[in-house]
């Protein structure tokens, strides 16, 4: 799939320009591409936004920001995909026990890293999938349960639909934008 870069996104953003997900194929070809669809539509909510304005957290008293979800979606890739599935020995991003909601607290660093970051995460998790089953299983840190691959890619679609609301929200409160 090609990497959106939601900076540089030449189409009109209420119009999308995403890769429609597939209405027939095998059970990978539909899992995946649902994800990516997902994925796609979150970059295209940042789309064409100044990189000051994805710090915004319009919606009082709620914290979230563009600028926070982008950094949050790339840590979920991360945890989920390197640590917990491909039992990768990586550091967390934007975590600490001390601070929890860091990815959302503490801004720091330019919106273009985090985009770059969570590209990289999502890059990097495909290749995970390329070469997995999706019976394959990893084990949950905090439980110790195992879960399928299978799993994963409906738990982290999810995780981007409600995210995407969020994007909704925030991104017409900066501008007015809906869509996507």
């Amino acid at each position: 799939m090609n990497e959106i870069s939601p900076q540089h996104y030449s189409r009109q953003w209420s119009t999308g320009g995403r890769v429609g997900v597939p209405r027939t194929g095998d059970e990978r070809e539909i899992l995946v591409g649902f994800l990516d669809w997902h994925r796609e539509t979150f970059a295209l909510k940042c789309a064409d936004t100044a990189p000051e304005r994805l710090a915004e957290k319009g919606i009082p008293p709620s914290g979230l920001s563009l600028h926070g979800l982008v950094r949050h979606l790339a840590g979920v890739e991360r945890w989920w995909f390197r640590i917990q599935f491909a039992g990768e020995d990586v550091p967390l991003l934007y975590y600490s026990d001390d601070d929890p909601d860091h990815e959302f607290n503490l801004l720091d660093g330019d919106a273009d890293a985090a985009f770059a970051v969570w590209r990289a995460e999502c890059a990097h998790a495909r290749g995970i999938v390329a070469g997995a089953s999706l019976d394959q299983t990893g084990v949950g840190r905090r439980a110790g349960e195992p879960f399928s691959l299978r799993w994963l890619l409906v738990h982290l679609t999810t995780e981007y639909a409600r995210h995407n609301g969020h994007a909704d929200l925030l991104r017409e409160r900066i501008d007015g934008a809906t869509g996507a």
